[in-house]
């Protein structure tokens, strides 16, 4: 009985490991919605193996291995497909725009200004008054660009991203999908071979895909 238990734990330790290394490498405070969900499943899946030791391997390993595919496959999808990479991820919320607090945004993501005081003060930053931006992440983590930041003329949300204009980013320049397009033209570039563009000194900086 000792030596099943702890062979399973062994077995599966290593396994995990080898399931992670094929799903990718994501820092912990930064898992998705899907990565969340297959860690949880899969400790639970490996705990209750590990308990109920009589049973065949196999009743855990199948499973485990149809779930580190789901994960890569899902993976891989959400790269290619922006729609649905936003509903599983999220997007980002600007919480702080131009040392403005959005109220709205954070009673949208149920972000309360504890929460906010909480996380700048990690960041060594004593009031609200000292940000230009605050950015919520996805994974939760709250990205600061202080006013007395000699970088602060770069605008710190992507305009686009793999091919797809951020509309909601050029509203916070004042600007539109038509100005976009036609910067895209000066530049003699096309949309669609835009891998990531961002606004600095009155100037939009394009990396190309190709």
């Amino acid at each position: 009985m000792i030596f099943k238990i702890a062979f399973r734990a062994v077995f599966f330790y290593f396994t995990i490991i080898f399931a992670y290394k094929i799903m990718g490498k994501r820092e912990l405070g930064e898992l998705s919605l899907v990565d969340f969900v297959i860690s949880t499943v899969l400790s639970q899946m490996i705990a209750i193996s590990i308990e109920n030791y009589k049973d065949p391997l196999l009743y855990t390993l199948i499973p485990l291995l149809i779930l580190v595919v789901l994960q890569v496959l899902l993976s891989i999808f959400t790269l290619k497909n922006k729609n649905f990479r936003s509903f599983i991820d999220g997007k980002e919320s600007i919480i702080i725009n131009k040392g403005v607090l959005n109220i709205k945004e954070m009673i949208k993501q149920r972000y309360s200004l504890d929460d906010l005081l909480s996380q700048l003060r990690d960041k060594q930053i004593r009031t609200i008054e000292e940000v230009d931006y605050a950015i919520l992440e996805t994974g939760g983590k709250l990205s600061v660009f202080v006013k007395d930041d000699k970088d602060k003329k770069v605008f710190p949300l992507p305009l686009i991203v793999d091919g797809s204009i951020e509309e909601d980013n050029l509203k916070m320049i004042n600007k539109d999908k038509k100005w976009m397009i036609d910067e895209l033209f000066k530049k003699k570039v096309n949309l669609d071979n835009v891998f990531y563009a961002f606004y600095k000194d009155k100037d939009v900086f394009v990396i190309k895909k190709n």
